[in-house]
């Protein structure tokens, strides 16, 4: 079996190359000069009594598309007026339908923090996330190597961006260092696409007790955050579940409501 994450890497590496070459680094360097007011989402998600980090996402490798003509400037909204404590845009193009407008189209108009999903392997993503306004970004374990990752983190922070590190297996604990600020388990193989949120609880173990604990990917019960929660997680990332429906922000007030006491 061809290991998706593979190509995705290999794909997304040519993508970058042909950015650069469109505009340079050093003109998104100098578009960073300017100070942007931040929106913690580690803070909110420690403060939220849910911690549902609402997904914004038109397809997916493994199920095609999901909403391919999903507005940005109106599901994240609605996302926000449902309870939702933080937002992830995914703006990877040929594989999840998105892109960096996704997030300029978003951000105007909601006051949640903002995670720029993708696969991020290149600094260049890095100043891109700031300029169009994200307030985190993601690190895919399985994606970088560990001092490429550590490289990523320290240089997310000097542009004031929170970094969730993302990992699938016990291999990957130590990519945890000071430069991280969340931690997500990932219950989706990147290579098979195979989902099982078991892999959260049994990871949540060996992870430190200090670290906010996010889990990501196949998550569709109001149970099983209620467990997760009881596991030490506090944000839940949850994407498909909500956007596969008619009206992605009346799913997720649902979701929200059945977690209340």
């Amino acid at each position: 079996m061809t290991d998706i994450l593979d190509e995705i890497i290999a794909h997304k590496q040519l993508e970058i190359e042909l950015q650069k070459g469109a505009i340079s680094q050093e003109l998104l360097i100098n578009n960073c000069n300017e100070p942007m007011p931040r929106v913690s989402m580690r803070a909110g998600l420690a403060s939220s009594p849910y911690g549902i980090i609402a997904e914004f996402k038109r397809r997916s490798p493994s199920k095609g598309w999901i909403k391919e003509e999903a507005h940005a400037d109106l599901i994240p909204p609605a996302y926000e007026a449902a309870g939702a404590s933080a937002l992830s845009i995914l703006t990877d193009e040929k594989y999840f339908g998105g892109s960096l407008k996704d997030i300029r189209a978003a951000r105007p108009r909601v006051q949640l923090p903002v995670l720029r999903k993708d696969f991020i392997i290149d600094e260049y993503q890095l100043y891109q996330a700031r300029i169009v306004g994200a307030d985190a970004v993601l690190l895919i374990a399985a994606a970088l190597k560990k001092e490429q990752c550590r490289t990523l983190a320290a240089k997310a922070h000097e542009l004031e961006l929170e970094v969730l590190l993302e990992i699938h297996s016990e291999q990957e604990l130590d990519y945890v260092e000071e430069n991280i600020d969340m931690v997500g388990v990932n219950n989706r193989n990147l290579g098979t696409f195979h989902t099982d949120v078991e892999n959260s609880f049994r990871l949540a173990e060996k992870l430190p007790k200090e670290m906010l604990l996010v889990s990501e990917s196949g998550i569709s019960n109001p149970e099983t955050v209620k467990q997760l929660r009881t596991a030490g997680f506090r944000g839940f990332l949850i994407g498909e579940n909500f956007m596969k429906t008619p009206e992605p922000g009346i799913a997720l007030q649902q979701f929200i409501k059945a977690l209340q006491p």
